[in-house]
């Protein structure tokens, strides 16, 4: 059977022939066991990432809500939206359902699923993410654990470890996204010059309601609801000021959570700053 052979050696080349063509969405969850999960929103043509978030555990709402809905009104409407299998994407398909007549080549399948490892051009960022985002703190983390300095059965460590890392994520990732839009990919150019002006079809924010609103649209259609919050661990604060006296405590501390994360390669920094997050919120509980 050569055929199967060459076509499995040989596959079909991506193509993507504008800005607005295709927009990959995934996941990475190289830190899911400590309450990190990072979503990533990519154009296939100029292999720009224009948008991502940080999120306790992969959820349609802020998936929606941090990637989708900026992504559309600052670049314009893709024809199509590829992602894998994963149920934590039936909020954003939906909504693109809803929006298709606004697309620009309207020919095409308003998105299309399949499994992980062929969503290739997503893919190939993941490492450059491990790298300078995950690894460091996954490595920190584990120490932690392998020391038995932080019990991941106790609710309130894993609400405190999966907020802090984060955060600091959430810094590590701007920074790179930031670096990985201005750096020339050999053969193709820089993505923020090869997005141009965006997709060539514009859309208002106006027409993307807030993830709430649109998950009730996506219950009164289809029928089922969809878990509109979700946290890692358990949330400890029974007052709000409870959590602000936390935050405000911690913060006299570690005032610039960019050092922290700066200081992640070297683990202790990191380590401390958990570990006195942890202290705070257990006296203040």
């Amino acid at each position: 059977m050569p055929g199967d052979g060459a076509r499995n050696l040989n596959p079909l080349p991506y193509q993507a022939d504008y800005m607005g063509h295709k927009i990959h969405l995934d996941q990475n969850e190289k830190l899911v066991m400590f309450g990190v999960t990072h979503v990533f929103a990519i154009d296939g043509f100029s292999k720009k990432i224009v948008a991502h978030s940080t999120m306790p555990l992969k959820n349609h709402l802020p998936i929606y809500e941090e990637v989708f809905r900026p992504a559309v009104p600052t670049y314009g409407m893709w024809d199509q939206v590829r992602v894998d299998h994963g149920k934590e994407f039936y909020l954003t398909l939906f909504m693109l359902e809803l929006l298709a007549s606004h697309r620009h080549n309207q020919e095409r399948r308003a998105y299309l699923q399949t499994s992980s490892t062929r969503n290739h051009i997503v893919e190939r960022i993941w490492p450059e993410v491990n790298n300078r985002v995950n690894f460091p703190l996954k490595t920190a983390l584990l120490q932690l654990v392998d020391q038995e300095e932080i019990d991941m059965s106790d609710s309130l460590v894993k609400y405190c470890v999966s907020n802090l890392t984060c955060q600091l994520c959430q810094i590590g990732l701007t920074r790179m996204v930031k670096s990985w839009n201005a750096h020339r990919i050999p053969g193709k150019g820089i993505p923020n010059n090869l997005s141009g002006r965006g997709c060539p079809k514009k859309i208002l924010r106006e027409l993307l309601p807030h993830s709430v609103e649109a998950a009730e649209l996506y219950r009164q259609q289809l029928g089922s609801s969809l878990t509109t919050h979700s946290t890692f661990g358990v949330d400890p604060f029974s007052t709000e000021q409870d959590k602000i006296t936390v935050e405000n405590q911690f913060a006299e501390q570690y005032s610039h959570m960019s050092d922290v994360f700066c200081s992640a390669v070297n683990f202790s920094p990191y380590k401390q700053a958990l570990l006195c997050l942890i202290n705070i919120t257990q006296r203040n509980v």
